[in-house]
């Protein structure tokens, strides 16, 4: 087990999800933080000031590339409630910056009706 992770493989989360987000449910108002909202790291001379451990590791997984809020709560191994609280922990701190969803021009890959098929089908696998 690295340090990157938050609990143990036998007993679960080491850390409530309750704790880690101080009994939170959303992020500010400030933000909107959708599924597929990109999160960017933004760069800052100041470092990490006031940032705990979880939220950390977080901004460390942001700053390996943009991408969405759904790719985040996977590869950190959280819940996505929680993600996009300390998202919006991070926002406020303006050590992250989080854009609307990128969407698809009409008639693009979104809208191909076989490639929505294939994901419904792989949906039912699940």
């Amino acid at each position: 087990m690295t340090d990157d992770h938050w609990y143990e493989d036998e007993t679960g989360s080491m850390v409530r999800p309750y704790t880690v987000t101080r009994g939170r449910t959303r992020p500010s108002n400030r933000h909107t933080i959708d599924l597929m909202s990109q999160v960017t790291a933004v760069e800052t001379d100041e470092g990490q000031p006031g940032v705990d451990h979880v939220r950390a590791a977080l901004l460390d997984l942001v700053r390996r590339g943009s991408r969405p809020v759904v790719e985040l709560a996977a590869d950190a191994d959280l819940p996505l409630t929680v993600v996009r609280v300390l998202l919006g922990d991070l926002a406020e701190a303006r050590l992250v910056r989080i854009d609307a969803p990128r969407r698809t021009a009409p008639g693009g890959p979104a809208a191909d009706p076989e490639l929505l098929r294939e994901i419904v089908e792989r949906l039912r696998e699940l």
